[in-house]
């Protein structure tokens, strides 16, 4: 079969499925998840293993264009309003969680050192897309929203740093490994200054360029044409994809007049690219993985979370933020998938294999669980937040 036959199976599955779910008033993107594991390789086999690999330049671009949509949320008059706190629970949330799991590993489960700093610098990571997708559904508005797709948006960007100097430490203590201490902190730090930089670049030839197109279609062939382009080039040049479409749209923000405009056109093309990002998302859970993870893994999902809420508590006590950011914002970091995953394959090929391998096995149950329950958790947060009517 061809990717478009597998491609059309997926779209309706997706929405058969999260059409059905939302009759018990469950979150469209859990009907996504779900689909996808039931039509996927582990369960009924409807879309084999080889066309799941296929599928992946879908989310590649639909995770473009949820970067592209948070990035618009980093108004200079926003970060003026939120900068000090979102900076400080983004920083608190992510080392709360690394930390936590850190301890846990170590003094709790009795986890080697190398082992329980690189698994605990990968809990920092939080996969923004599954929240977006609730926030969109339930056209979700408040301060309350606002703060969490920033703190989301930076997240990764902490996470890949904290990966970066665990993983160089663990290295260095496990001996025999050639790595550079140096090098293995920097790459990191690298990858995200050249998001950065490539996303601004772009965002400033956009705008320039935009104000000059008056046609909405043309406005969304060229919206399609400079996210697409900072997809590729981000890949090609090992660049982080979600930072560098987020600074396109940030960019765009602060720099255009009518950057409204802009933005909104790409929601025209995106409803049925999401929803084939979270069935493919779907396809890739492989559930058996759960059973195999034993009370360590369980522990991980645990003591990620538990740190993730206790750090943006800490944080939001500190800089005297509302009482619903304080109590519901760290439910809304549970889902963690693409930036973890990717994350726990580096490090299996990066440590030996009694590290490595059940640091992947523990990462993948984790992303099972979170991204099956993360949704309900947001759309809680975002209800009682009073952001959701």
């Amino acid at each position: 079969m061809n990717s478009l036959y597998y491609v059309s199976i997926v779209i309706f599955s997706g929405m058969l499925c999260a059409k059905l779910l939302s009759k018990i008033k469950l979150p469209n993107v859990t009907g996504y998840l779900i689909a996808g594991v039931i039509i996927g390789p582990y369960v009924l086999n409807v879309v084999p293993l080889d066309a799941v690999k296929s599928l992946g330049i879908l989310s590649d671009a639909a995770l473009g264009f949820i970067a592209y949509g948070i990035g618009s949320e980093f108004s200079i008059k926003s970060i003026k309003k939120t900068g000090k706190t979102v900076i400080l629970i983004t920083i608190f949330e992510a080392l709360g969680a690394v930390f936590l799991v850190d301890l846990a590993m170590i003094f709790i489960f009795k986890q080697p050192l190398p082992f329980s700093l690189t698994i605990g610098a990968i809990a920092a990571a939080t996969a923004p897309a599954a929240t977006i997708l609730v926030i969109r559904q339930y056209k979700a508005k408040g301060d309350f929203t606002t703060t969490l797709l920033q703190v989301v948006a930076m997240d990764d960007a902490v996470g890949i740093i904290a990966f970066g100097i665990s993983l160089a430490v663990a290295q260095s203590l496990i001996g025999g490994v050639a790595t550079s201490l140096a090098m293995s902190i920097m790459k990191p730090i690298i990858e995200i200054l050249l998001s950065i930089i490539i996303g601004i670049i772009l965002g400033i030839i956009f705008s320039y360029i935009g104000k000059k197109v008056r046609g909405e279609n043309e406005l969304l062939s060229l919206t399609l044409a400079f996210i697409f382009f900072a997809i590729g080039i981000s890949l090609k040049f090992n660049a982080s994809t979600l930072l560098t479409c987020m600074m396109l749209g940030a960019t765009i923000t602060n720099l255009s007049s009518n950057s409204s405009r802009f933005l909104s056109i790409a929601d025209r093309f995106t409803p049925p690219l999401f929803i084939a990002f979270f069935t493919i998302a779907g396809l890739e859970l492989n559930i058996s993985v759960i059973k195999s993870v034993g009370v360590i893994g369980l522990g991980y999902m645990v003591f990620r979370v538990a740190g993730k809420m206790l750090g943006v508590y800490v944080a939001a006590s500190i800089t005297k933020a509302e009482e619903n950011v304080r109590k519901y914002l760290g439910l809304a970091l549970i889902p963690q998938a693409g930036v973890a995953i990717g994350l726990s394959l580096l490090a299996e090929k990066s440590l030996p294999p009694e590290y490595g391998q059940p640091i992947r096995t523990i990462v993948l149950a984790g992303t099972v669980i979170y991204e099956l329950i993360g949704p309900l958790a947001s759309k809680y947060a975002l209800i009682k937040a009073g952001d959701i009517k």
